[in-house]
């Protein structure tokens, strides 16, 4: 049996339900699992219909009714009450709590083991705003729907062979500086680790980057890497793991033979990925007990409804946790 793979459609406002029903269609996604897109079935299907895409879509109340598709594609219906009230390109409470009611279905479908993995198609985090309720990308959401404390889950973005993982994502630079800590970044380390290892990966190679311009200079421009980093660094060799640097973020990248980058601050590795794979790059939430990606582009309000959303990002995803076997189980 192939591994049944939830895609969470994202904001109904924008390009998620369009993205994610061209990943469902896709004939590589369908060679390597059963995706069931998780959402409301009004939105989707006036999208389809806008989008021209015209897919049998059959609708379900339970994921253990999901089958075969047979060139369709499975819905697991999760109504929103006021869905006739979201405009496309419209940023609005109501798509805000549609977009976190689907994924926090399919979240809890996996923890139930209902389905192997889970795909979210992109949010927009002025519309879940404007719902009131806290959110500061899916990570920290994941963490939270599945019982972990918000910096226990971290972002693994990936494209090609390239894995970038952040020690610290949706925080300020002046308090992303007070979180990294020596069990921080050895427990990023870690989770980073096994992580690589459930992807198959047998014996990685880790390398980690400094906070400050050039990994501090040996003390010149700041002792974080001196006092923080290389000590978990040690701590991380001492369990047995294959661990290097701390490096200059701003070289790193070209080294070879790496199985993932660490790097300490959002944009360190955002940067460089819009810039090697942009609208191409997923993001693999690693540290929960299930097995979660997203996207790392926007919801696209400019261009929804039109049919010309890229789902080269959302099929990088889906296939990357087929690919893995979609386990349920990455820490």
């Amino acid at each position: 049996m192939q591994p049944i793979v939830a895609i969470a459609t994202g904001d109904p406002a924008g390009i998620g339900p369009e993205l994610s029903l061209k990943a469902a269609l896709d004939d590589r996604v369908r060679g390597l699992c059963r995706p069931l897109l998780v959402g409301d079935p009004d939105v989707v299907a006036r999208q389809a219909k806008s989008c021209g895409i015209g897919a049998d879509i059959r609708v379900v109340d339970d994921v253990a009714a999901a089958a075969n598709s047979n060139g369709g594609v499975t819905l697991l219906a999760c109504r929103a009450p006021d869905a006739a009230e979201i405009a496309f390109g419209a940023n609005s409470a109501a798509s805000g709590r549609a977009s976190l009611a689907a994924a926090s279905t399919a979240i809890k479908a996996a923890l139930a083991g209902k389905v192997d993995a889970v795909v979210a198609a992109p949010q927009n985090q002025t519309s879940i705003s404007l719902a009131g309720i806290a959110f500061d990308g899916y990570p920290s959401f994941v963490a939270r729907e599945t019982g972990l404390s918000r910096d226990d889950v971290y972002l693994m973005l990936c494209f090609g062979e390239m894995k970038i993982v952040h020690c610290t994502l949706h925080a300020s630079v002046r308090e992303a500086i007070g979180l990294i800590t020596r069990e921080r970044v050895g427990h990023v380390i870690a989770v980073a680790d096994r992580t690589l290892k459930r992807l198959g990966i047998a014996e990685p190679t880790i390398h980690v980057g400094g906070l400050n311009p050039h990994a501090g200079e040996g003390g010149l421009f700041g002792r974080e890497e001196i006092e923080i980093i290389k000590p978990a660094m040690e701590d991380a060799k001492a369990a047995g793991i294959r661990v290097a640097g701390p490096f200059g973020a701003d070289t790193m990248f070209h080294k070879k033979g790496v199985d993932a980058f660490i790097v300490m601050l959002h944009d360190q590795g955002h940067i460089t990925a819009k810039l090697l794979a942009r609208n191409a790059t997923a993001g693999l939430a690693i540290g929960s007990p299930i097995l979660f990606s997203s996207v790392a582009h926007g919801s696209g309000h400019d261009i929804v409804g039109k049919g010309v959303a890229d789902p080269t990002a959302m099929i990088e995803a889906v296939t990357r946790l087929a690919n893995a076997g979609a386990a349920r189980a990455v820490a």
